[in-house]
């Protein structure tokens, strides 16, 4: 299979809009169109044709960590129309290929349907702004709309440390500068260290992976910049939980009382399929930080959190769930994908009976009539 293929099949993921190739022997080429998996009507790949699809796109440096390490991971433009991450890896001796496509067209808040209020929360000179959920819910992609509409509106100095780098942002009326982890600077906690001597405004961690980044990061939202970063966990309280329970149990206290002054927001979010026309569409949990929110750390009430978001709405905060339900009754989601992606099933499945609906069966049911 020749580099001619490779386009070809580039091509295809751009001009379907899926979000996802998988290159895999025994299988012909897969797209990941609005989260399901489509086979595509071409020859089942042998490890010849992986071999020369891998070399046509990975670069050197990528070729010997992928022979020395069995993995690697990279990101190439292709042409002007889209930018590609590319996991690559070997399976049972073979080599396998994911490729995510980036587009190259920054959305607008409208667009992804982000929070209102988080244009306000943006324009603050410090503070953490944490965006989390599971891989896949497009939380590059809020950031990048949120650094957009920095750059676009504030002249700001913005530093972004990513692995790899996924969104390219120009400079606009901010200075921006990308650092990728591997290829600019070693390691997200060494990249943020030397940010701080860069004269920043606002810095974007790519991954809160360690104990060192986590801590170089609330060190930085103290410090008077306004810092990014993304962390793999579900729902806000869930993800300031995470946050303390990184750090030994004898600075924890300390790290509760540097999260309440430093934290600004968590948005939490998970990606879904639509029923109303073809496409995702995004649900999100927000949580602001309050005066009555920070009392919360600080004194190791993040349980309460829960129901001082639903009291905070005058403050534009919304729990995970509400807002399911919100997409569910306006008829975009269906009730199974709303319950799938939901923190309380068992609750939500309740209101889908009282309103009348039914709930086709799903893992969640079978599981907990299990326990």
């Amino acid at each position: 299979m020749s580099t001619v293929q490779i386009d070809r099949l580039l091509e295809t993921v751009i001009r379907q809009g899926a979000s996802d190739l998988h290159l895999s022997i025994q299988r012909p080429p897969t797209l990941r169109l609005h989260g399901k998996l489509r086979s595509l009507a071409t020859k089942v790949l042998d490890p010849d044709d992986m071999v020369s699809l891998m070399k046509s796109v990975t670069p050197e440096r990528a070729q010997q960590e992928l022979q020395e390490e069995g993995s690697c991971d990279f990101g190439f433009a292709y042409g002007d129309e889209a930018r590609f991450r590319v996991a690559v890896f070997r399976q049972r001796g073979a080599i396998t290929m994911v490729l995510r496509l980036i587009p190259n067209k920054l959305l607008t808040f409208e667009e992804i349907g982000l929070p209102v209020i988080c244009k306000e929360l943006i324009r603050r000179p410090r503070g953490l702004f944490i965006v989390t959920g599971p891989t896949g819910s497009g939380k590059t992609t809020s950031l990048a709309t949120m650094l957009d509409h920095i750059n676009m509106n504030l002249d700001r100095h913005i530093i972004t440390v990513e692995d790899p780098i996924e969104y390219y942002h120009w400079h606009k009326k901010s200075v921006v500068n990308q650092r990728e982890v591997g290829v600019d600077v070693p390691s997200f906690s060494e990249a943020l260290r030397r940010a701080l001597r860069a004269d920043p405004d606002v810095i974007l961690v790519g991954e809160m992976r360690d104990l060192e980044t986590i801590e170089a990061a609330i060190r930085a939202a103290e410090t008077g910049h306004l810092v990014f970063a993304t962390l793999h966990t579900t729902g806000a309280a869930g993800t300031i939980n995470r946050i303390i329970d990184a750090f030994p149990v004898n600075q924890q206290a300390q790290v509760r009382v540097q999260l309440s002054t430093s934290l600004i927001a968590v948005l939490s979010q998970v990606l879904l399929a639509r029923v109303d026309r073809p496409g995702r569409v995004a649900s999100y949990e927000f949580l602001v930080v309050t005066p009555a929110i920070a009392n919360l750390i600080r004194e190791n009430k993040v349980f309460r959190i829960d129901s001082a978001i639903q009291t905070g709405r005058k403050f534009g905060m919304q729990l995970l769930d509400d807002h399911l339900w919100s997409l569910y009754s306006q008829g975009i989601i269906s009730a199974e994908e709303m319950i799938d992606k939901s923190k309380d099933p068992g609750d939500l499945t309740e209101k889908v009976h009282r309103a009348g609906g039914s709930v086709g069966r799903t893992e969640l049911d079978e599981k907990s009539e299990a326990e």
